[in-house]
C-alpha cells in the first residue's frame, strides 16, 4: 500500500493511493496514520479494504508527511563510501548516528527555507525507514520485520552549522523545513529488498545525485539492529539512512549550495518524488 496524509498543514487527513494512482480518503476507516496504525495487524486491516469503495479525493491536495506523531527522527551519516570520499572523511567502521529535530519535518513538496545566516545549505536524497513494531536489541535477521514501510526523504543540511560550528552534526540538520518526508509511506510488503532501489536528485533540472541503495556501507537491517542497541525504536520513529555522492559540498572544483529560488526535485524507485522551492528565511 501507498499510505498518505493530505491537506493543509496541521489538518491532514489519512488516505491511500490505489492501484490506478487515485487518491482515496481513509477518514471513515482510521483517524490518522501514526504509531497506532503502523502495526502488522493495523496494516493488514487496511490491506483488506476494497479501495474502489473508498471516496476518491478531487483535485491535487497538498501532501503532508505520511506519518503523524514521529517521536524520533534518526539519521545515519556517511553511509555510502563514495559520499564519504567526496566529503574528505574516512569510511566509518560503525554507523554514524545523529538526530534531526522532529520540528523540521514537513511535506514532500513544501518550500525549504534557508535558515538565518545560512551560507552552505545542501541537499541529500535518502531512503527513509518507518518503524512499525518496537525494536530493542534486535538481530539483523529479524530487523526488517520491525519496519512498517519506506519513504523518500531529503536530508537538507546546513554544512557550516554542521561541520564548522563545533560539537555535533545536529545543529546543521534540524533547521525548520529541513526534513521533507514522503509523498507516500510504502508498506514493506511492496519493498521486498530495500537494498535495490535507484535514487536521484536534481537542482534546477540538473542531475546532481544518482545512486542505488545497494551501495550502502551499512544495510537497513544492520542500521536497525545497530541503533536498537542504543535506544528503543518505537512505532512511528523514522530513520533516514544516508545519501549517495553528488551533494553540493562535494562539487568540484567549487562547492555549490542552495540559494533562494532554486528548485530541488528528487525521488526513489517505487517510493515517489518530491519537489521543493528554496525560499529565504522569515520568522
Amino acid at each position: 500500500m501507498k499510505l498518505v496524509r493530505y491537506g493543509n498543514p496541521g489538518k491532514e487527513k489519512p488516505g491511500l493511493i490505489d492501484a490506478n494512482g487515485v487518491l482515496r480518503d481513509l477518514s471513515a476507516v482510521i483517524k490518522d496514520i501514526g504509531p497506532d496504525q503502523l502495526s502488522d495487524a493495523g496494516l493488514a486491516k487496511l490491506a483488506k479494504l476494497k479501495t474502489d469503495k473508498l471516496p476518491a479525493v478531487k483535485g491535487k491536495p497538498r501532501m503532508g508527511c505520511p506519518v503523524n506523531g514521529v517521536r524520533k527522527f534518526i539519521a545515519i551519516g556517511l553511509n555510502y563510501a563514495d559520499h564519504a570520499a567526496e566529503s574528505n572523511l574516512p569510511i566509518p567502521k560503525e554507523p554514524i548516528v545523529f538526530m534531526k529535530a522532529t520540528s523540521c519535518i514537513q511535506g514532500p513538496n513544501d518550500p525549504v527555507m534557508l535558515p538565518k545566516g545560512s551560507k552552505k545549505s545542501d541537499w541529500e536524497v535518502e531512503l527513509g525507514v518507518v518503524i512499525g513494531k518496537q525494536a530493542r536489541y534486535v538481530s539483523q535477521k529479524d530487523a526488517l520485520s520491525h519496519v512498517a514501510g519506506y519513504c523518500t526523504i531529503d536530508d537538507v543540511s546546513e554544512r557550516e552549522f554542521q561541520i564548522e560550528r563545533g560539537g555535533t552534526w545536529d545543529k546543521g540538520k534540524g533547521c525548520d523545513t529541513f526534513g521533507p518526508i514522503g509523498p507516500w509511506l510504502v508498506t514493506r510488503d511492496e519493498v521486498p529488498n530495500p537494498q535495490k532501489l535507484d535514487m536521484w536528485l536534481d537542482v534546477n533540472g540538473k542531475r546532481m545525485q544518482t545512486g542505488n541503495t545497494k551501495t550502502m556501507i551499512f544495510s537497513v537491517a544492520k542500521i536497525i539492529s545497530y541503533v536498537s542497541q542504543f535506544m528503543t525504536l518505537e512505532p512511528g520513529d523514522v530513520i533516514t539512512t544516508g545519501t549517495p555522492p553528488g551533494v553540493g559540498m562535494g562539487m568540484k572544483p567549487d562547492a555549490i549550495y542552495l540559494k533562494k529560488g532554486d528548485v530541488v526535485t528528487l525521488g526513489i524507485e517505487g517510493l515517489g518524488e518530491q519537489r521543493q522551492e528554496v525560499v529565504a528565511f522569515k520568522l
